[in-house]
């Protein structure tokens, strides 16, 4: 079939209740399947329309293929005895049918009764005798009884074994085949042994070596080595390269530092309580009087040399000869001292274990022992107390290695649950020293190793962001520490990105509401502090900003534009701030390039307020500037001084604060300062939208501004060339101006959860009447359409019935006319014969 040929209507819609008229396949086909189901149907019953003695199958499901050949035996057999059971058997539950087979009842055949023979009369028929039976099958009789009852007895001797004797025996067999084995292997090997041995002594008769003339020969002869067999020799005796360890899973990094830090913070306690570890260590264990002491090792020589004073024993020297060994060990570091009192409580403690320990083992050998440790250690203490008492009691010898340990941070902490424990936590400490707090804090408690870890360190971020704007509020705000404060900030911010930006969202939508209840009731407001500037700051660092939205981007950029709109320039601390919310949204738009005319106009305002009175005029601002008012000439410098002595420098975020303390000649300054960043920015602008097909007309009131009303002359050197290069930008940049043109597709409506109904009128048909109307006329319009179906339905028929005429008529007809040509054949054939047979005649 041509694929070019095959036609397929599609169907757009599933409408229930609807007939598909969907096919697929050549032309025709819907036409070749309207003419076979007539063959099925119309053909067959005008066939059969005169004939009444037509033989019908009533046998159950004969025409219905989907049951079983079985099955339909079983339903026929249920049906034939349902048909056969009549009332008289109602109450005869006992009756069943008789089976029979070749005429004979299976009951009976099953009962193996046979046909008596009347002539034998014997009691025994059918019996062999015990003779023949051995004779001819070997047994029976006697014979078969003494066999049996052998078996018998054999049975009986022959018990089933047990499962533990089954088990016993299957493991002597395994044993068994396991020594077969060695056995047949030590005799492999020795008998490979003895031949290599024997083949060693027949190899040395064998041997026959080479003259040194055919030895030269051959080394003559022998080729050299290529350089491909060369560098493939090389390269096989070169060193392979070893697999890496595989990168360890943050959960195992986090696992190992908390490990770490733990073990660090536990070494660091010991010291600050002054526990010697090795001394620990190297504690006498306890000794029975069964051990031989085979791991004794003697570290040093502790004899000691016997003195006398006075005719008695010097032992006050070799107590002070140990204190002063003691005192050098400690200034090596080897170890470290205790407290008296200390030392006294560890002595009662072992004392008491020792004593313990001695009653747990009731050993009759450590009793002696023990006392005379008792006794020695009551008057070792006896003599320290009197030592300690001349000693003057407030003096107390602090161990260095104590206090560097107390003075040292931990090395483990907690996250606190309140912002006043955070605050605490950090309050006194340097910015390193806070640093070096919160990355223990994030180590320590990993979301990875418990499972409340998150909500905490979720919390830690809040706690440091209000931790940052508290910072921004002091008289002098701590920015340096601000910015050392961010890595963390953003580090907890990429762990959990979900609470950050709802922290911060929080904040903003904070200081939205405030700015929009002044507006309401002031009419203006004011720019705020330090600490919304700081943390729009942070927002730029924390979260991507060229994203065409984004849940805090957006609504800080909101934020921003309502500052640079709604808030009135009365001081020069609200330019420096709206100075540095332009920078913010210079910073912002860095990347997508998104036009903000909120900024060109803040610029453009800027512009004005350092003008003087006489000069501005011939063009009109935006609010929040006016064009008359006591702060036109805010950034106005008149000092010629001032002007001569100015250099450029960044405006400092913190000078807001000190702004007042500050001298005339600084703020003059200051001022300049604002203005050249505010060509700064002009430039940067005219960088960041000479894209925009509509830019000349953007930055035209701003280029008019800088040539026709700024005083350039008057400025410093410095600050002219500030100037001259923000004006080249504006000038340099060649006009895109694109025509507008008609889209040539139409623009595609956006998607819509809601669907549009609207109701399709047909044309030159009136829709007026009631509903009930309406529902009349479509059922008079379907009953139309159906009644069209059914006549076209009938006509076809009609014509398909008048073809099956017409083809029968002129079979009848063709074989009509071959009969009468056979006829006419047959006579003309007779007719020859007859003629024939009278010539015939007519000659004799």
């Amino acid at each position: 079939s041509n694929p070019f040929e095959v036609k397929v209507n599609r169907q757009k819609f599933d409408i229930l209740g609807r007939k598909t008229k969907n096919d697929v396949g050549l032309p025709g086909v819907s036409r070749s399947k309207a003419i076979k189901k007539r063959n099925q149907t119309l053909l067959k019953e005008y066939k059969e329309r005169e004939k009444t003695n037509v033989f019908k199958d009533k046998r159950f499901g004969e025409y219905n293929t989907k049951i079983s050949p079985e099955e339909k035996m079983i339903r026929r057999f249920t049906l034939e005895r349902q048909q056969n059971y009549g009332k008289k058997n109602i109450y005869n539950l006992n009756e069943d049918e008789e089976l029979t087979h070749y005429g004979q009842s299976l009951a009976e055949i099953e009962k193996l009764n046979d046909i008596v023979d009347s002539d034998s009369d014997t009691e025994e028929r059918g019996t062999l005798s015990a003779e023949l039976t051995a004779a001819h099958f070997g047994g029976g009789g006697g014979l078969l009884r003494k066999k049996v009852s052998s078996e018998q007895q054999d049975e009986e001797e022959e018990k089933p074994k047990s499962r533990k004797e089954l088990i016993e025996e299957m493991i002597a067999k395994s044993k068994q085949e396991k020594q077969e084995r060695q056995t047949r292997r030590e005799s492999a090997l020795e008998l490979t042994e003895k031949l290599d041995k024997d083949w060693k002594e027949i190899q040395t008769l064998i041997a026959r070596k080479t003259p040194k003339s055919e030895r030269k020969d051959k080394e003559v002869e022998k080729p050299k080595p290529d350089e491909y067999d060369m560098i493939v020799r090389e390269l096989g005796f070169e060193m392979k390269a070893k697999p890496s360890e595989r990168l360890k899973t943050e959960e195992e990094l986090a696992k190992e530092e908390q490990a770490r830090l733990q073990k660090l913070e536990a070494d660091r306690l010991r010291r600050m309580h002054g526990i010697d570890e090795e001394a620990n260590k190297k504690r006498p264990s306890h000794m029975s009087a069964d051990d031989l002491a085979d791991d004794f090792i003697l570290d040093k020589d502790d004899r000691r040399l016997l003195s006398y004073k006075d005719g008695k024993i010097n032992i006050e020297n070799e107590e002070e000869k140990e204190e002063e060994e003691e005192g050098e060990e400690d200034d090596e570091g080897e170890g470290e001292e205790e407290d008296n009192e200390n030392e006294e409580e560890s002595q009662e403690e072992s004392a008491s274990e020792d004593e313990e320990d001695g009653a747990a083992d009731s050993h009759s050998d450590l009793e002696s022992d023990l006392e005379s440790e008792e006794e020695a250690a009551g008057n070792k203490e006896e003599k320290k107390h009197k030592a300690n008492e001349n000693e003057p009691e407030n003096v107390e010898k602090l161990d260095p290695k104590r206090e560097a340990a107390k003075s040292e941070l931990p090395y483990t902490f907690a996250v606190p649950e309140s912002y006043e424990t955070f605050k605490s936590l950090l309050a006194g400490r340097t910015i390193e020293q806070q640093l070096i707090i919160l990355e223990r804090i994030q180590k320590c408690n990993h979301p990875s190793l418990a499972v409340g870890n998150k909500a905490k360190l979720e919390k830690l971020f809040g706690f440091l962001l209000e931790y940052i704007g508290e910072l921004a509020t002091l008289d002098l705000p701590e920015l340096r520490t601000i910015d050392r404060l961010v890595l963390p900030l953003y580090n907890l911010c990429q762990m959990f990105p979900e609470a950050a930006s709802d922290s911060i969202k929080f904040i903003l939508r904070d200081a939205a509401h405030d700015l929009g209840e002044i507006i309401e009731v002031k009419g203006r407001a004011t720019f705020p502090g330090l600490d919304t500037l700081v943390y729009l700051k942070i927002v730029s660092l924390l979260f991507p900003t060229s994203d065409f939205w984004h849940p805090v981007v957006t609504p800080a950029f909101m934020y921003m534009s309502q500052l640079l709109t709604k808030c009135r320039i009365t001081t020069l601390q609200d330019v420096i701030k709206g100075l540095f919310v332009c920078c913010l949204f210079v910073e912002y738009v860095s990347l997508s390039r998104r036009f903000a005319p909120e900024l060109i106009n803040f610029l453009l305002g800027i512009l004005h307020i350092s003008l003087p009175k006489s000069q501005a005029q011939g063009y009109t601002v935006v609010h929040p500037f006016t064009q008359v008012g006591k702060n036109l000439e805010l950034l106005l410098v008149c000092d010629e001084e001032d002007l001569k002595s100015w250099e450029k420098q960044n405006v400092p975020l913190s000078i807001v604060t000190r702004l007042k303390e500050t001298s005339r000649t600084e703020i003059n300054h200051t001022r300049l300062s604002c203005l050249a960043l505010c060509f700064d920015l002009i430039k940067k602008c005219a960088a960041l939208y000479e894209s925009l097909p509509s830019f000349h007309e953007i930055m035209h009131p701003v280029k008019i501004l800088l040539t026709q009303h700024v005083p350039v002359n008057e400025y410093p050197e410095k600050l002219q060339e500030w100037y001259h290069s923000a004006l080249k930008e504006l000038e340099n940049k060649v006009k895109h101006y694109t025509p507008l043109i008609r889209e040539k597709k139409k623009p595609v409506p956006l998607k819509q959860y809601t669907p549009k109904i609207v109701k399709v009128l047909e044309f030159g048909k009136k829709q007026a009447g009631s509903k009930k109307e309406q529902e009349r006329k479509q059922l008079i319009q379907r009953h139309k359409r159906e009644l069209k179906g059914a006549i076209r339905e009938i006509r076809k028929d009609n014509q398909y019935l008048a073809r099956m005429q017409l083809s029968e008529t002129m079979e009848r007809d063709s074989a009509r006319k071959r009969k009468v040509k056979e006829l006419l054949g047959s006579l003309a054939t007779q007719e020859g014969e007859w003629k024939a047979m009278k010539r015939k005649k007519w000659k004799n």
